[in-house]
């Protein structure tokens, strides 16, 4: 069974948000990915969807979350399930930046409103 220490655990910067890949294909998982997530407090969100179920567990901070024509806040400690196909965003909401544990299932593509499609690069 792998193991990743958070020494080894590989960052990302990207789309104005950070990102820690804990489990991933590349990291050994074969079903499921899970990543830590940290959004600046003056982070805007980006607007996008996801081809498969995604689960925020908040961590710590607060964030909005717009999703399927509704605003929603998120904190540490609660849960927010995106289904497929719908379009969302999640922004900071200050003063701290806002932390997320992320789960998806492995294969997970980001959708933009242009309609490009790609794997997080957290995912593979």
């Amino acid at each position: 069974m792998p193991v990743i220490q958070a020494k080894n655990a590989p960052h990302f910067d990207k789309f104005g948000i950070f990102v820690t890949g804990l489990a991933a294909p590349s990291r050994g998982a074969r079903e499921t990915n899970v990543w830590r997530l940290r959004l600046p407090a003056s982070d805007p969100g980006v607007a996008h969807a996801v081809d498969r179920e995604e689960i925020f567990v908040g961590l710590s901070g607060r964030a909005l979350v717009d999703i399927d024509g509704e605003t929603h806040e998120l904190g540490a400690g609660d849960t927010l399930i995106v289904p497929p196909n719908v379009t969302f965003s999640i922004r900071g909401l200050g003063p701290e930046e806002f932390e997320a544990m992320v789960i998806a299932p492995v294969g997970v593509h980001a959708i933009l409103p242009n309609g490009e499609r790609f794997p997080p690069p957290w995912t593979v």
